[in-house]
């Protein structure tokens, strides 16, 4: 190895180079051994992994985002309503009404703060992926004639409204209006 102008690399940096490359690959082996984990997990019949594949069906959820979503979310407990799960996701409004005064604060963020962050990158995807669907026109309709500010406050609501019809439709098999379905084949 050399340098930009021919110069041979000093034996220090040569060693380092060495050093981080053994770390790179050790990384790798273990992301390749996590990826094979999950997918034996994925072919066994459980609850949890047949609600993982249906995720997967909708364009715009990948395998982490499906992962995360059942493992930390839906997974685990059972909601009764679509407040209780924006609740959990900490997607919820927060006004402050006393007396004469009632003022919007923004959402709680009192819930899982890892869901409530891939969900809102999660709604970001669903526009791209799922252009056609409801909620997408919704959005574009309401807020893409805004500025920045009122597209991140309408990206928060599309994720919370988005999580709502991820639950519906791994609870009830209630597909989100207009969006597409793909076979799956793991």
């Amino acid at each position: 190895m050399r340098t930009w102008d021919g110069r041979e690399l000093p034996a220090e940096m040569k060693l380092r180079l060495i050093r981080v490359h053994e770390r790179l690959r050790m990384v790798e082996e273990q992301i390749s051994c996590l990826v094979k984990e999950k997918t034996q997990l994925l072919k066994a019949e459980t609850a949890k992994m047949a609600q993982v594949t249906q995720l997967l069906r909708l364009p715009g959820i990948g395998p982490v985002s499906s992962w995360t979503f059942v493992m930390e979310f839906f997974g685990w407990r059972r909601f009764r309503n679509r407040r209780e799960v924006a609740a959990l996701a900490g997607l919820t409004p927060t006004p402050f009404d006393s007396g004469k005064r009632l003022r919007e604060q923004g959402i709680s963020k009192a819930g899982n703060r890892r869901v409530r962050t891939l969900a809102i990158e999660i709604a970001w995807a669903w526009l791209r992926f799922q252009p056609q669907s409801k909620l997408s026109r919704w959005f574009l309709e309401r807020f893409a004639g805004g500025g920045s500010r009122m597209r991140r406050i309408g990206i928060v609501a599309l994720a919370r409204r988005l999580l709502i019809d991820l639950w519906r439709f791994l609870e009830y098999g209630v597909i989100p209006e207009g969006a597409q379905v793909r076979p799956l084949a793991i």
